[in-house]
């Protein structure tokens, strides 16, 4: 009998890769460039990088931050100390402008989209039952894959959802091992008892759904929630449209590991923007052989930490396209 995931499954099976030649392409300019060879690190590597998955010249036109919000049935086990209501009301503070990551779209010219997933019906609480049934998790991925609909030529992905940390440290727990207290964190800044309280709820809910948690995708339906598999749609699809994405912290790399643990070439076409201070951040980073842009000790999610990884981004974009090579110059390259 089909099953609402065999298209998320066909989509994984036919991913593309790199434009190889518009990779040869940008290392040959590379190498003409009035500089040392390798003298600009990283930055060379991600203008090599965007021009192989955007097969040309490297470009950040139109880049989107899409943050995604959704509400979590765990939060009944005190695993936060605020209500699921603030998820709502800081989706409102983004669509009025007033939150952290509206100044740092501005800063850096970036579109920002906000997208709201059923927030007046939580999931269901892991440490009890799934989260989404199978339907609604595939449809929900589905959904994820709409923020590729305006084209954007850079995905930089957020998320909101009070109690989404123990989510993402249930869906580690059960992808990476572990016990839970090696990655539950403090997330919006709970005291010992809550930290206590989020790893009993993950150890919960890694017994009740124990024997159904071997396929990655059952992992994100039973332990996940609606941002992350939205996220994991949004991951998946920029692949198929050949857009680099910019993953956040803690939580946006969980929707990231489920992909990774389907086929660890799923996240080729990924940066990590930075490493979170969010406990167990730096471990998840290292289990998917992601070596983040940007380290600055901050947690909030909303996509900030990878929106401000976009200036850095477009530095290396900038510099690709606009040095002059040796020839150009007038300077004397390398002798052979």
């Amino acid at each position: 009998m089909p099953s609402p995931f065999d298209d998320i499954r066909a989509l994984l099976a036919n991913m593309p890769g790199v434009d190889d030649n518009a990779l040869t392409g940008a290392r040959e300019r590379e190498a003409q460039l009035t500089k040392p060879a390798g003298s600009l690190g990283r930055l060379e590597e991600i203008a090599e990088f965007l021009a192989a998955w955007q097969g040309g010249r490297p470009h950040v036109d139109n880049p989107l931050v899409a943050v995604f919000a959704g509400n979590h049935g765990v939060v009944r086990q005190g695993v936060s100390p605020f209500p699921a209501s603030v998820t709502q009301a800081m989706v409102a503070n983004f669509q009025a402008g007033g939150a952290a990551i509206n100044q740092i779209c501005k800063t850096f010219d970036l579109s920002l989209k906000v997208y709201e997933l059923a927030l007046s019906q939580p999931t269901g609480d892991i440490t009890a039952e799934p989260a989404l049934d199978e339907r609604a998790c595939a449809a929900t991925m589905a959904f994820g894959m709409e923020a590729l609909a305006g084209g954007p030529d850079l995905l930089v992905l957020g998320e909101m959802g009070i109690g989404n940390t123990t989510v993402a440290a249930a869906i580690y727990c059960a992808l990476f091992g572990g016990e839970p207290e090696e990655w539950v964190g403090r997330g919006t800044g709970i005291d010992d008892s809550g930290l206590n309280r989020k790893a009993d709820a993950v150890r919960a809910a890694l017994e009740t759904h124990r024997g159904n948690l071997e396929d990655p995708l059952e992992v994100l339906r039973r332990l996940g929630g609606r941002e992350i598999a939205a996220m994991a749609g949004a991951i998946l699809g920029a692949r198929h449209q050949r857009v680099p994405v910019l993953l956040d912290g803690f939580v946006v790399c969980s929707a990231a590991a489920v992909l990774y643990a389907l086929d660890p070439c799923a996240l080729d076409h990924c940066l990590a923007g930075h490493v979170s201070a969010e406990n167990a951040h730096a471990r998840a980073l290292r289990e998917m052989n992601k070596a983040p842009l940007l380290s600055l000790g901050m947690r909030l999610g909303e996509g900030s930490g990878a929106a401000l990884a976009v200036g850095v981004v477009k530095a290396a974009v900038a510099c690709h396209n606009g040095m002059a090579t040796f020839a150009q110059a007038g300077v004397a390259g390398k002798e052979a």
